[in-house]
C-alpha cells in the first residue's frame, strides 16, 4: 500500500487503502502529444513497465473543525451556479456522507492520495469539543487522512495537547473517556514553519513523502504566520511561527535534494474568490477579479518547484489557477469547510522526471451531498461519541423566545453574550463597568426550533458549546478611559483595518462607526458613551472580555495591556448562567435589538 515517509511515520492501518477516478484522462492527453518513439516507452515498451506518465489522485478538504453530525442551517449548504446562471443551494457535510464520497471518489484510482489543509479540530462542536476533539481524530482514521497541515486551531489547547492528538495518550486533566486506548492520529499533521522557541526546530514533522511503485510526492505543511493573533496566548506561548513562503522554499529545496521532484503545498492560509458558488470557476474569461486575499502573494512568491497548493483558513471554496514566481499558472485550491466539500485534482506524474506535468493539472470542488449511503462505520462512530455526550449536552441551561442570530456587525447574539458576561464580571466584582466579545469567538447562532427532543425555545448545554467552544475564561481587567477609547479603534485600524472586527459590546456603552470614513476615525470618539456619559480619558474601567482578548488577540494589542487582572469560569459557564438566571419557558429570553452601535454608511 502506499506510504507516507520522510520523515518515518508510523501506520496502524490493516485495510488496503482504495482509490478513485475523477475521471480526467490527463496522462492519456499526454501521451497521445508524445513523439512515436516516445509514447513507446511511455508505455513501458511492450515490456508491461510502468507508463512513463502516471495520473496521480489528489483528494483535499480543509476546516473540518469537528464536524462530524452534518452542519446546521447555512453552515451546512453550499451554493451551486446552475448552467442558466442561476444559483441554488445544497445541503452538504457530515463525516458519515464524505466517507462515502471520498471512497466512491478513489474506486478505480491506483494511485490516490488524500490530504487536508488545517483546522481539523478546534470551535468543534460539543459530540467532538467535549472529548478534546478524540473522536474527529478517530474519524479522520477512518477517512483514510494520509497527510494535513496543522491550521491556528489546532493549536487552541496548546502544543502539549496537539502532540498527544498526533501521537495518542489520555487526557492530562480529563484522563481516558473509554476502556479503549486512545491512539492518535494515523496520519501525520505538518507544522514546518511553527518552531519551539527555545530549539528552533519544528514542533512537528515539517515535511512527507508519499510514495507508490515509485511514485513519489512530497508534501510541505505550514500555517498561518499570524497564527498568534487568532489563538489565545496560552496556546502558543513557547512558539515561534515562520514565514509561509520561506519556510516552504526552504523545505521544497530538502525534498528536491532528496530526489523529491512532485511537491505539494499545504497552507493554513487562504483567500476570497469573487464569487460565493463552490463551482465558480474564477480562470474563466469575463470571471472578475478570480481570487484576492493573502493567499495570492504567497501563492505567486512560492518556488515554481511547488506544483499544487491545497489551501484553508477563509472557508472559502475555489480552484484557481495563480502565476507562479516564474510567470506559470499554478492550481490553487479550498474546499469550503465543515466537511461540505472535496477537491479532486489530477497531477500527472512523470516517471522520467520525477516532476508533475503542470500544464496537466485539472482541479474541481465536488459536494459532499446528503443523498448518498451514509458510511456505516462513521454512523458508528457518531453514535458512540453521542451516547458520551448525551447526559452533558441535553442539559437545559435556558429559553429564548425566538432565534438569536449571529450575523451583522452588530449582532443580536453577541449582544446577549456580552451582557452574560457583563454580568458575571458583576458577580466577581461588583465594579465592572462593562464587557467586549470578540464577534470571531461566536461560532453560531441560537435557534428557537428544537433540534432533538427537548422542545421550540429550549437551549442545550450542546447548543450553548455550539457558540462558544473555545473554553475562553472570562477576565476582569482595569484600562483607563483612553485606552478604552484606543480599544475601540483598533477595530478598524492596524491590523484590522481591511477586514474590521467589531467587538460585541454589553448594555449601556454605545458610540457611533462612520464606515465613510477610513481607519481610526470610523469611530466617533465623542460618540462614546457609557449609560448616557462620555466616556472619560482619565478614569479607571473595569472591563469584562475573555482570556483570549485579555492577551491582545484578534489585533487588540491594548487589551493585552490591562491591570489588575481577575480570571474567572469559561465563558460558556457564565453564559448558561445568564440564560438560566434570566430565562424560563414562561418567560423566554427575546433577541436583544441589537442597536447600542450605530452604524453611518
Amino acid at each position: 500500500m502506499p506510504a507516507i515517509s520522510q520523515p518515518h511515520h508510523r501506520r496502524r492501518r490493516t485495510h488496503v487503502l482504495l482509490a478513485s477516478a475523477a475521471g480526467l484522462a490527463t496522462a492519456g492527453a499526454l501521451l497521445a502529444a508524445l513523439p512515436a518513439g516516445a509514447a513507446q516507452d511511455s508505455k513501458g515498451a511492450g515490456h508491461g513497465l510502468p507508463g512513463r506518465y502516471q495520473d496521480v489522485q489528489l483528494l483535499s478538504f480543509n476546516d473540518l473543525h469537528g464536524n462530524l453530525e452534518p452542519p446546521a442551517g447555512s453552515s451546512g449548504r453550499v451554493t451551486e451556479v446552475q448552467e442558466d446562471g442561476t444559483t441554488k443551494t445544497i445541503d452538504a457535510g457530515g463525516v458519515e456522507y464524505l466517507a462515502t464520497h471520498l471512497r466512491d471518489a478513489r474506486a478505480g484510482n491506483k494511485y490516490s492520495i488524500t490530504a487536508a489543509g488545517g483546522d481539523m479540530v478546534g470551535a468543534s462542536p460539543l459530540i467532538s469539543g467535549l472529548f478534546h476533539d478524540e473522536p474527529t481524530i478517530e474519524a479522520l482514521n477512518k477517512l483514510d487522512l494520509d497527510v494535513t497541515s496543522v491550521g491556528n486551531h489546532e493549536f487552541d489547547e496548546g502544543a502539549k495537547e496537539l502532540a498527544r492528538l498526533q501521537n495518542g495518550g489520555c487526557h492530562a486533566t480529563d484522563g481516558c473517556y473509554t476502556d479503549e486506548k486512545f491512539e492518535g492520529a494515523d496520519f501525520p499533521y505538518l507544522a514546518a514553519n511553527v518552531l519551539d522557541e527555545k530549539t528552533g526546530k519544528p514542533i512537528l514533522k515539517p515535511y512527507s513523502v508519499w510514495k507508490k511503485n515509485g511514485v513519489k510526492v512530497g508534501f510541505v505543511g505550514v500555517t498561518l504566520e499570524d497564527t498568534p493573533g487568532v489563538v489565545s496566548a496560552e496556546g502558543v506561548k513557547g512558539l515561534k511561527f515562520k514565514d509561509e513562503v520561506e519556510t516552504i522554499n526552504k523545505y521544497a529545496k530538502v525534498l528536491q535534494k532528496q530526489g523529491v521532484k512532485s511537491i505539494v503545498a499545504l497552507i493554513h492560509e487562504g483567500g476570497a474568490p469573487a464569487s460565493q458558488a463552490y463551482n465558480y470557476d474564477c480562470d474563466s474569461p469575463g470571471a472578475g477579479d478570480g481570487i484576492s486575499g493573502p493567499i495570492v502573494d504567497i501563492a505567486k512568491n512560492i518556488t515554481p518547484s511547488v506544483d499544487a497548493l491545497v489551501t484553508g483558513h477563509t472557508h472559502a471554496a475555489y480552484a484557481c489557477t495563480i502565476n507562479d514566481p516564474s510567470g506559470k499558472p499554478r492550481m490553487v485550491t479550498s474546499a469550503a469547510s465543515f466537511g461540505r466539500l472535496y477537491t479532486d485534482t489530477t497531477l500527472t506524474y512523470d516517471r522520467w522526471t520525477g516532476d508533475i506535468a503542470r500544464t496537466a493539472v485539472k482541479s474541481a470542488n465536488h459536494v459532499v451531498t446528503r443523498d448518498v449511503p451514509k458510511a456505516t462505520d462513521m454512523t458508528e462512530l457518531i453514535s458512540k461519541w453521542n451516547t458520551l455526550a448525551a447526559p452533558i449536552g441535553n442539559r437545559a441551561i435556558g429559553h429564548i423566545s425566538a432565534d438569536i442570530g449571529n450575523s451583522g456587525t452588530e449582532s443580536p447574539l453577541g449582544d446577549l453574550i456580552a451582557d452574560a458576561q457583563l454580568a458575571y464580571g458583576k458577580e466577581l466584582d461588583p465594579e465592572t463597568d462593562l464587557a467586549l466579545m470578540n464577534p470571531g469567538g461566536i461560532r453560531a447562532g441560537l435557534t428557537y426550533a428544537a433540534k432533538g427532543s427537548e422542545g421550540d425555545g429550549v437551549v442545550t448545554y450542546a447548543e450553548g458549546f455550539t457558540v462558544q467552544p473555545f473554553a475562553n475564561t472570562v477576565n476582569l481587567q482595569d484600562f483607563t478611559g483612553t485606552q478604552l477609547i484606543q480599544v475601540l479603534k483598533e477595530q478598524v485600524s492596524g491590523t484590522n483595518a481591511a477586514s474590521p472586527k467589531v467587538l460585541q459590546i454589553s448594555s449601556g456603552l454605545t458610540y457611533t462607526l462612520d464606515m465613510t470614513k477610513t481607519g481610526a476615525d470610523r469611530v466617533v470618539t465623542d460618540s462614546i458613551k457609557l449609560g448616557g456619559t462620555a466616556i472619560d480619558p482619565a478614569a479607571t474601567y473595569r472591563v469584562a472580555t475573555n482570556s483570549f482578548l485579555a492577551g491582545g488577540g484578534d489585533g487588540f494589542p491594548t487589551l493585552g495591556q490591562g491591570t489588575n487582572d481577575l480570571v474567572g469560569t469559561d465563558d460558556l459557564a457564565a453564559l448558561g448562567q445568564y440564560l438560566t438566571a434570566n430565562s424560563s419557558a414562561a418567560n423566554p429570553i427575546a433577541p436583544p435589538k441589537a442597536d447600542r452601535i450605530t452604524i453611518v454608511s
